[in-house]
């Protein structure tokens, strides 16, 4: 029996061991593949750095980073090496988030991401305070954050073609620099009041919407030249669109609009307008032309038509 025992003693000893040993070895070859997948880290972000210096150019005195059609769909840290940046020009790279380290760029006058698959915009894009432009068009964002309202230098602003965007906050009419805005193909259903307290708003385009009226408050955009509602659903015009002596471009083709509202003859500075495809109740035939370069410059459906249209229709009611 003591033989069986110390044979037995002997034998766990062994195994107790081995055991140690192997836990040792296999702890030494997990340090290992750490060890060796931070070291294939460190190679993937320095040629990942090496391959974005090669897409900095200098352009107009800027520093420039400009990728087209190549699958970036996240971008590294190690753009960060890169923080002297002024300008990002991002296009079909299939990028679908915008890092959060964005908001640590803070020399960006332009942030261009536009036909990309970014469906978020990160509240850290509010610390660019010197970011004048900001083009996310042709992405598939559906909200946009109150932070951008933060962005105190922003001068233009594109969201065109989302898709679904139907609200924008009203902290952006902070933004007393915003002149452009391009929200086309969206899913709004009114003109976001941010916008109408945006007194310097000059340019705006909501076409492709799901539009059904103006608000009588829209000549509160008293600086706005030029307004973009083409294939919307706009059934009527407020009368107050005749304050709005700013205004030179309007095209509303592709409503729902029946009439045309008188006060629209004493907008003096408007040059163009286009009321094509809709459904007017009066049938106005302007008269021939003169001559045939007359012809040429006669837009249908455009200015002449619309005083036209307009005085046909204050016969008919009076």
């Amino acid at each position: 029996m003591a033989e069986t025992a110390v044979c037995l003693g002997t034998f766990t000893a062994v195994k107790t061991l081995w055991e140690v040993r192997i836990h040792k070895i296999n702890e030494e070859l997990q340090k290992e593949k750490e060890f060796r997948q931070r070291l294939l880290l460190v190679w993937e972000e320095r040629a990942a750095l090496a391959k974005l210096k090669e897409k900095v150019i200098n352009e107009g005195g800027r520093a420039i980073l400009r990728i087209e059609e190549e699958e970036w769909k996240t971008l590294p840290s190690c753009l960060l090496k890169l923080i002297h940046l002024q300008e990002w020009q991002l296009h079909r790279t299939s990028l679908q988030k915008i890092p959060q380290f964005i908001g640590r760029f803070h020399s960006l006058v332009v942030l261009d991401l536009s036909r990309n698959s970014i469906e978020s915009v990160p509240k850290e894009i509010g610390q660019l305070t010197s970011l004048q432009e900001l083009l996310l068009s042709y992405n598939r964002i559906k909200s946009v954050p109150k932070e951008i309202s933060n962005c105190i230098s922003l001068e233009r602003l594109e969201l065109a073609v989302n898709r679904n965007i139907c609200d924008l906050p009203p902290q952006l009419s902070d933004l007393k620099k915003l002149s452009h805005i391009d929200l086309c193909m969206n899913q709004f259903t009114a003109i976001p009041s941010a916008l109408l307290n945006m007194p310097n708003l000059e340019w705006l385009d909501m076409g492709g919407n799901k539009l059904q009226e103006l608000p009588d408050t829209i000549d509160r955009m008293e600086n706005l030249h030029t307004l973009w509602l083409q294939r919307n659903e706009i059934n009527s015009l407020p009368e107050t669109i005749g304050n709005m002596k700013s205004l030179s471009t309007l095209v509303l083709s592709n409503n729902k609009l029946k009439n045309i509202p008188a006060c629209m003859k004493d907008m003096a500075n408007l040059r163009f307008v286009n009321f094509r495809d809709n459904p007017l109740e009066l049938e106005v035939t302007l008269p021939p032309c003169e001559n045939t370069d007359e012809e040429e410059q006669q837009e249908m459906f455009g200015i002449d038509f619309m005083h036209m249209y307009i005085q046909e229709s204050l016969k008919k009611t009076g």
